[in-house]
């Protein structure tokens, strides 16, 4: 049932802190707010873009550097400093003519519940909340930062087949290789 879900999403949907971070902050004496993001998590992610897999984050915080960060991997879809991610998340399934079974939510916290539970495909990190682990369809063996990101696009990319199909220009742009 899971493999098969995999087929048909179109569209990966993140929350930021818990998932494509560890959720940690590092505040500077200005007040700050740094976060640390997974280079191979950014790699599935450019990746993904590159093979036409929609790719979008929805997230409470409001960060420029969260924005410049998933500008550079292709991701044109940042929805930051969101109250309720509900709406923005309903929205942009109608502006993008997605069906729920062809979205795959990743969340960690009770910020992502509502939407989880719509999402055809639910997906936390390892180090979720209980609540989200209870409704997921797929738990990662990695803890939100660390590779979860990774993880589960690495395995709709595969069961798609666009994983193997290895573009030498598919990179992490903030890598400083090419």
């Amino acid at each position: 049932m899971f493999l098969e879900k995999l087929n048909h999403i179109k569209a990966i949907i993140l929350d930021v802190d818990g998932v494509l971070t560890n959720g940690m902050l590092l505040l500077t004496e200005s007040g700050e707010q740094l976060r640390q993001f997974n280079i191979k998590d950014g790699y599935a992610l450019q990746l993904a873009v590159k093979k036409g897999i929609k790719v979008a984050a929805l997230s409470g915080a409001r960060s420029k550097g969260v924005e410049y960060r998933l500008k550079g991997l292709g991701i044109q879809d940042i929805f930051l400093g969101l109250d309720s991610k509900l709406e923005v998340y309903s929205n942009y399934l109608i502006q993008n003519d997605l069906s729920p079974d062809q979205v795959l939510f990743m969340g960690d916290d009770i910020p992502d519940l509502q939407v989880m539970k719509l999402a055809g495909l639910a997906a936390c990190p390892l180090d979720a909340a209980e609540e989200i682990k209870s409704i997921s369809h797929y738990i990662s063996s990695k803890n939100g930062g660390e590779g979860c990101v990774r993880d589960i696009v690495e395995k709709v990319l595969k069961i798609q087949n666009l994983w193997t199909d290895v573009d030498p220009s598919a990179n992490d742009a903030h890598s400083g290789r090419k």
